[in-house]
């Protein structure tokens, strides 16, 4: 029986993490525009302005591991096309 759910796969794990990277970017921009447009005074705004930006950091660094794990992974193929295999890395 295959497995399912977001981690069935190490490649659907980079996937992931490299969505939560985008929207965490996207969503730490938001912030910051509201921040320069708005200017908040309320006390709990500087919890929420950082939080995306750390979020992104994080997904960031796991995105950077899983990838790196993944294409540690991967064999290169065996023959003559293996220069082409180096040429694309």
């Amino acid at each position: 029986m295959a497995e399912t759910g977001p981690f069935r796969s190490p490649v659907s794990a980079v996937q992931f993490s490299g969505c939560l990277l985008c929207w965490s970017l996207a969503a730490a921009m938001v912030t910051a525009a509201v921040d320069a447009v708005l200017d908040p005074q309320v006390r709990w705004w500087g919890a929420v302005w950082s939080l995306p930006w750390w979020l992104a950091c994080g997904a960031a660094l796991a995105w950077i591991v899983l990838r790196v794990r993944e294409k540690a992974a991967r064999r290169p193929p065996s023959g003559g096309v293996q220069s082409d295999w180096e040429r694309a890395a």
